[in-house]
């Protein structure tokens, strides 16, 4: 859980920063540094879903065995 904190401390802690640097607004740097890791975190919920998606795709493709492929295609 210690983990966990420090690095959501440090991501909230760059996009702070990087906001700042960019706009000079405490205000704007406060927002997006609030809202950016809610974002992060839908997305990063998409984008599991899709592997998964595509790992069972995968996963299809590869129980048809090598051999019986082979034989199919002469």
């Amino acid at each position: 859980m210690l983990k966990t904190l420090t690095f959501t401390a440090m991501h909230f802690c760059i996009a702070f920063g990087v906001t700042y640097a960019l706009t000079g607004s405490v205000a704007a740097s406060g927002l997006v540094a609030a809202i950016e890791p809610l974002c992060n975190s839908v997305g990063f919920y998409c984008h599991e879903k899709l592997w998964q998606r595509f790992g069972k795709r995968g996963a299809r493709q590869q129980a048809i065995p090598q051999h019986a492929w082979l034989h199919h295609q002469a």
